[in-house]
């Protein structure tokens, strides 16, 4: 449930295909005088905000905007992503000239990143560091030993209410989370998995731009194979891409999967076998250590009947290659140049149009960030997070959680009853404003400076641990799950908690010298956003302590159910491309969070001023100030190829129609004078009212 939507990926991703929101707009853009407010120079006042708000935003941006080579688009959150990636570099730069003492975060911080930077190691050790893993696959005698090298493979690497990240290369990810049913420990969620691609869609679409996908996708495995040393490569990969297609079939959808009533399935690890039969379970929880633990959740039980069912069907030899594909595939990026070069060319260059890669110190400072985000974030606070940021971000916080509250009095169609759950999540919410009250140990992990095979590789089974380490023990409701120098927010339904890190916090979203109503429609949004997520489809199937039980009456969660119906139609209609329009299920909780959060915040601003508007400013009122900085946050210029990839696995809608919810506000109607016959109009009676 993040604001900000971007790619889920696997645990180098960050590392070889740099897909997060990251290109600035410094490099992509002349240089443009320092402004505090609303950024006019980015907008197109030829075109009228009825017709297209978006445009009038950020037209004259989108025009003179150019993305650089090495990334998938360009938008606004990219400043600050690329002010904290330097930041990062710097402190990593510190930590190396530091020498700390061995164990040190310090150390490890220096040595994690230098270990990454050695490419002439890299390249002497070729495909060494892989070898004896490959070499275990390649001994697997029968289906009780696949059962057992399958649970191995099985990582943390799915979470699907933080990230919507429903994805892993492995046949199953472990999600270690509060208990839908007992909120007060965490339990253990088993998720499907078994693909490269980034989601079932790619293996069935019969457009001409998915099956030539496939058809690269086909030569990218056999060429991964053949780099790596296996014979008949192209043989090899016909059989895994099948296969991976066979396990595509079994899988449901991102939108299916996002509805939690059908994730609540508790199984005891006794039932596993009737349930779904096929797979030898006892030696797949051997081997994923997790014979000691009786009960799962099972997030989707189709996907583990139908993937259980394959193990049995499908040859032996046809599992043991797509293990070792996908071996290669995760640790390419830390392997001999050639496996580097030929991931990237697949996953960034085909999957989103990226023509080359991010500088080698850039990616090490995802790296970094990756495998030690909190040893660099404690840092990274200190050094430029001040007390007085925190205490404004907090006040602002406050300010809209109250306008959430007397949104929420206000409805005319709720009960009295469901009012008071409503409010009772509201009280009882932790807002994590900058960093966390208590750090990651990362003690126990260790690193080498001259390992990064072995670094990453232990780095994935230190979380896997940590993972298995908690599983029945009381929840952390104050825990984050991002960490300060990252630009984004995040709503935990399951601990009733958001986070808003440091880096987000500052300009263009959050400036001391801007406008107070700048500020409103830019973090205020993000802030509301975060909020909105509370009582989202997802968010409101918890209550206040975290449990997944419905507190609505019949009649209220009725209208509710019609109104995301309603807001997901219209998002239904929404097309960036002619053959592909935006999945309105798919992207609802985002779109609700969206709806609500610039409706709270533009209540927050009002009420900060007693009910009046701000003062005109440059030619424009202060509900026009509002709405615009709310429309400047999605200011965006992305490839086609990526956007394709957002609008199909994407739970987050497009920049464009994310800026375009403010159709369904009635102050932005007042503000800008919108009339019947605009494009954007939409009569009073089919302007969705959800908070």
């Amino acid at each position: 449930m993040k604001l900000i939507y971007r790619f889920s990926a696997s645990l180098l991703a960050p590392v070889i295909l740099s897909l997060c929101c990251t290109v600035s707009s410094q490099e992509s853009a002349p240089a443009q005088p320092e402004t505090h407010g609303i950024q006019i120079a980015n907008m197109d006042r030829s075109v009228k905000p009825g017709d297209n708000f978006y445009l009038y935003a950020n037209g004259d941006w989108i025009k003179r905007t150019e993305i650089p080579n090495d990334r998938a688009g360009v938008g606004v959150f990219t400043i600050l992503d690329d002010l904290a990636n330097k930041r990062t570099a710097d402190l990593i730069q510190e930590a190396s000239k530091a020498n700390g003492a061995a164990g040190s975060p310090q150390r490890k911080i220096a040595d994690l990143y230098n270990s990454y930077m050695d490419e002439k190691a890299i390249e002497a050790k070729g495909l060494t560091p892989l070898q004896p893993h490959l070499d275990r696959i390649a001994a697997i005698h029968d289906k009780k030993e696949l059962a057992f090298a399958l649970g191995a493979s099985m990582r943390a690497d799915v979470d699907p209410l933080n990230n919507t990240n429903f994805h892993t290369p492995n046949l199953f990810g472990l999600w270690s989370a509060p208990d839908f049913n007992d909120s007060a420990h965490y339990t253990a969620y088993l998720l499907q998995g078994g693909v490269e691609l980034p989601d079932r869609e790619y293996y069935f679409s019969d457009s001409d731009q998915m099956k030539k996908t496939r058809g690269e996708y086909q030569k990218h495995v056999a060429a991964m194979l053949k780099l790596a040393g296996f014979s008949g490569s192209d043989a090899r990969a016909a059989g895994i891409v099948d296969l991976e297609h066979k396990i595509a079939e079994k899988q449901i959808s991102i939108a299916d999967s996002e509805d939690i009533h059908k994730a609540d399935n508790p199984w005891d690890q006794s039932e596993f076998a009737t349930k779904a039969p096929g797979l030898d379970w006892n030696e797949f929880f051997r081997g994923a250590e997790l014979s000691d633990r009786k009960k799962f959740i099972v997030w989707q039980p189709t996907a583990f009947i139908g993937e259980s069912q394959l193990v049995a069907s499908e040859p032996l030899e046809s599992w043991k290659d797509l293990l070792a594909y996908h071996l290669i595939e995760r640790y390419a990026g830390v392997l001999a140049k050639p496996l580097a070069d030929e991931h990237f060319n697949f996953f960034a260059k085909e999957l989103y149009g990226i023509p080359q890669q991010r500088p080698r110190w850039q990616r090490g400072v995802f790296v970094v960030n990756d495998e030690l985000g909190d040893d660099v974030g404690r840092i990274y606070a200190q050094r430029y997070f001040s007390p007085e940021a925190k205490a404004q971000g907090e006040a602002m916080v406050r300010n809209i959680v109250e306008a959430f509250r007397k949104r929420i009095d206000a409805l005319t169609w709720m009960n009295p009853a469901t009012k008071a759950e409503a409010k009772a999540k509201l009280s009882s919410l932790y807002v994590g404003i900058g960093y966390p009250e208590s750090w990651h140990d990362y003690s126990g992990l260790e690193i080498k400076p001259d390992d990064i095979f072995g670094n990453i590789w232990r780095g994935s089974m230190f979380e896997y641990h940590y993972a298995l380490g908690r599983l029945g023990k009381d929840i952390d409701r104050k825990e984050w799950s991002m960490t300060p120098q990252t630009v984004n927010a995040v709503n935990l339904p399951l601990q009733n908690a958001l986070n808003f890190p440091a880096a987000i916090l500052q300009p263009p979203f959050f400036d001391p010298k801007a406008p107070a109503v700048v500020n409103y429609g830019a973090i205020g949004s993000v802030i509301g956003h975060e909020i909105s997520h509370t009582f989202d489809t997802e968010g409101s199937t918890f209550d206040s302590t975290g449990a997944l039980r419905n507190w609505w009456t019949p009649e209220d969660l009725k209208h509710f159910d019609e109104a995301t119906a309603k807001l997901a139609a219209q998002y239904d209609t929404y097309k960036p491309f002619p053959d592909l329009h935006v999945n309105g299920k798919q992207t609802i909780a985002e779109n609700i969070a969206d709806l609500g959060g610039v409706a709270a915040s533009y209540d927050g601003y009002r009420a900060s001023r007693g009910g009046k508007e701000a003062p005109a400013r440059d030619g424009f009122t202060g509900d026009q100030q509002f709405f615009t900085a709310f429309g400047q946050n999605w200011g965006e210029k992305i490839r086609d190829a990526a956007l394709r990839q957002q609008v199909m696995t994407d739970e987050h809608s497009p920049a464009e129609y994310r800026a375009d919810t403010v159709r369904n506000n009635d102050a932005w109607y007042a503000a800008f004078d919108v009339k019947p016959g605009e494009t954007l109009y939409l009569a009073p009676a089919e302007r969705v009212r959800i908070w």
